[in-house]
């Protein structure tokens, strides 16, 4: 029988370069296993992905003092989770309305309901994966391609990055070649068969994304990567 885990300990936390925390579930079953970046700003920080929102997110962050923008990258659940959580909400322009319900044809809660055995431990006494849904989030900034997230010392460009999902962007400093992709590009097998994916559209953001000079890359799921690698990805992609 599966056992409950203390909520401090249901997140994962791996200190990256720069001041940077990635976040991981890690008793989630891997192919709903999401990366979660916190990224510290002078004047602002920042927050990529919330996970599945099995267990408080705000409470594992840490404390700067300063306010918080959360960003999704896309709407699919392992992505949006705990973006209720935040006050400060921020999307994809492309499915913004959707947010505020969180329809299942597009975030695909129910398929994380019908996994077999998805999670390693329960993320509290009594949890049952029948009653999992996702919490509405309505946004408060819409995110489209050339829109920029600035921190005071740091600033993002939004990029528009579909064909895993028709919502999916990208947040790319133009100063250092840092690139958080979401599920856009990542060193794993590459999800293009969902519902609402479009592998012609995929194609040409792979294209896109040989052309993007990137330094490091932070995917939506597994590990950092380096521009070169993605670019062999890509590369790879367009030759299937």
């Amino acid at each position: 029988m599966t056992s409950a885990t203390p909520q401090s300990n249901w997140f994962s936390r791996t200190d990256l370069t720069g001041g940077i925390v990635r976040f991981t579930e890690p008793h989630v079953r891997e192919f709903m296993r999401a990366n979660i970046y916190f990224i510290p700003g002078r004047d602002r920080d920042l927050l990529v992905d919330t996970g599945m929102g099995l267990s408080s997110l705000a409470a594992v962050l840490p404390e700067t003092g300063s306010p918080l923008l959360a960003v999704a990258t896309h709407i699919h659940v392992d992505h949006v989770g705990s973006l209720h959580e935040f006050a400060n909400r921020a999307g994809p322009r492309a499915s913004g309305a959707a947010f505020a319900t969180m329809p299942e044809r597009l975030t695909y809660a129910n398929m994380f309901r019908e996994m077999v055995d998805p999670l390693g431990a329960l993320p509290a006494e009594g949890w049952e994966i029948a009653s999992y849904y996702i919490e509405p989030a309505p946004l408060t900034r819409l995110l489209s391609e050339g829109e920029t997230i600035d921190l005071g010392d740091r600033t993002f460009r939004v990029i528009e990055l579909h064909g895993h999902s028709p919502d999916s962007i990208g947040l790319f400093d133009d100063h250092d070649g840092l690139f958080f992709s979401g599920d856009a590009i990542y060193d794993e097998t590459l999800i293009d068969e969902l519902p609402n994916s479009d592998r012609r559209v995929y194609r040409e953001t792979m294209r896109r994304l040989l052309e993007l000079p990137v330094r490091l890359v932070l995917g939506g799921h597994g590990e950092p990567f380096g521009g070169e690698r993605m670019r062999e990805i890509a590369r790879a992609y367009l030759r299937k």
